[in-house]
């Protein structure tokens, strides 16, 4: 049974999504402020935390900072009533998996939490360091390197990267992809399309020929190592 820590200080939406996760076979656990929050993390070990952004004591962004200066790699979903693009930026550039607006229902929110705990255990089979090419990926550190020249990868790429990588040389589909890195239904696959290039242009020794990241016709994309 996953146990999943809940961090909200509106007691109606608390109740809901507890309701909501115990009724789908998840554990929740409880916290009403940031500093609860830090404190349940460190005593229950739970496997994902919804976390909300506005609360008592520290913020969710603050919460999210802490954990993941401490090491903390417990995926997070952030929930808030700010929609705005730079919000939720800021948000996955912390090291958030997810990024869920409120007014929000109990079923989507469901669907986000079982993605990311998917992807979770699925990254748990890739090794700490990967290496091909000259490129060498770090992923306990988040760190990408190119002919010995580090390599900025947006929360999303680097996320595309290793979901490729846990699935070498297996082909993986433009909507597996979508749906595991993004769980929105604003994001289409041209998205992923773009994200794939981008990926190319900063890894590949020439991206129109790729050797690592190769398109599959009609299906989606694979990682050859």
């Amino acid at each position: 049974m996953h146990k999943i820590l809940v961090v909200e200080d509106d007691k109606n939406i608390l109740t809901g999504i507890v309701d909501n996760l115990e009724m789908d076979g998840f554990k929740a656990i409880i916290a009403r402020d940031g500093k609860e929050a830090l404190k349940q993390v460190k005593e229950r070990e739970p496997d994902l935390i919804i976390l909300d952004v506005m609360m008592p004591k520290m913020s969710g962004f603050e919460v999210c900072k802490e954990l993941k200066a401490n090491g903390v790699k417990t995926p997070i979903i952030f929930l808030s009533a700010r929609a705005m693009e730079s919000d939720k930026v800021l948000g996955l550039e912390l090291g958030a998996d997810d990024y869920v607006t409120k007014p929000f229902s109990p079923r989507e929110l469901l669907v986000r939490v079982k993605a990311v705990l998917r992807r979770t255990e699925s990254s748990a089979k890739v090794e700490d360091i990967c290496k091909f090419g000259d490129v060498i990926v770090d992923f306990k550190k988040f760190q990408v390197s190119k002919d010995a020249k580090d390599i900025k990868l947006t929360a999303a790429e680097f996320k595309i990267l290793k979901l490729l990588i846990v699935n070498k040389n297996e082909p993986v589909s433009r909507h597996k992809i979508l749906s595991d890195i993004w769980t929105s239904e604003e994001v289409t696959t041209r998205t992923v399309d773009t994200h794939i290039w981008s990926l190319r242009e900063k890894l590949e020794d020439e991206p129109a020929k790729p050797n690592h990241i190769i398109t599959v016709f009609r299906i989606g994309y694979k990682f050859v190592g």
